[in-house]
């Protein structure tokens, strides 16, 4: 058993990453994760977006260290393109946190791709899709699903590294769409190619919807039990098996 210090970085964009942060913090109150969160970092300043305000309350309620620095700031005062800032902010960022010994960091709702902290910290990031399924974002990965007609899909965690969303996977798990509350929701579309439902419905369609509440409530579950087994030797950043974590969340 190891004592993990995780560094956490987001975008504190919403429900998913919020809900991402809370999990871990009670998996970690509960003593399921022997470790604590040793930071956490989010590249907006107070102000920018109520939901990162809200994000940001939660973190200083629970005394935990917070660091933000504004990559929309950032950006609109050196006026370059991002693909040419990206490296010099990922150095503010890595001094900013000179401070802080973490054994893992995870990215969790972080928006940005940040090839030198991949470098500097071990990083993880949960990505909602299995994996070989979609690389992209949580709207990509279940227009995906709906396309295909999946009855199946799932979630991984995975080692950051520079190319997007393909670092090598250390665990993953998969859930069931076609229970009763999903069967009905199938049938309205199953005539129906993805554009015509994309015209027609939208981001409201109520199937989408469906599988985008059960994949949020299913990746806490996985990154905290990821980093419950991480803590308690049961899975290896330098494992080459993922470990399939799907009847312990299920």
């Amino acid at each position: 058993m190891i004592n993990v210090k995780i560094g956490w970085f987001t975008s504190a964009g919403g429900e998913g990453s919020l809900g991402l942060f809370e999990s871990t913090l009670n998996a970690i109150n509960a003593r399921n994760i022997n470790g604590s969160i040793s930071f956490v970092f989010i590249n907006k300043d107070y102000g920018e977006n109520k939901n990162s305000d809200k994000f940001m309350d939660i973190v200083q309620h629970n005394k935990i260290p917070l660091i933000t620095f504004s990559s929309k700031k950032f950006k609109e005062s050196n006026k370059k393109n991002w693909s040419e800032l990206r490296s010099n902010f990922d150095h503010k960022i890595i001094n900013l946190l000179d401070d802080y010994t973490v054994n893992i960091a995870v990215q969790a709702g972080y928006m940005l791709i940040a090839p030198l902290l991949c470098k500097h910290f071990t990083t993880i990031n949960i990505h909602p899709a299995l994996p070989g399924e979609t690389i992209g974002t949580w709207k990509k990965a279940i227009w995906d699903v709906i396309e295909k007609k999946s009855y199946e899909t799932g979630a991984m965690v995975h080692v950051s590294t520079q190319k997007v969303d393909e670092g090598p996977v250390i665990s993953f798990g998969r859930y069931s769409l076609n229970d009763e509350n999903f069967r009905e929701e199938w049938k309205i579309i199953e005539r129906m190619s993805i554009k015509e439902i994309k015209d027609k419905y939208g981001e409201d369609l109520r199937l989408f919807n469906l599988i985008r509440q059960k994949g949020l409530i299913f990746e806490r579950k996985l990154l905290s039990e990821t980093l419950a087994r991480i803590s308690n030797n049961q899975i290896s950043l330098k494992n080459n098996n993922p470990v399939d974590l799907s009847a312990s969340i299920s």
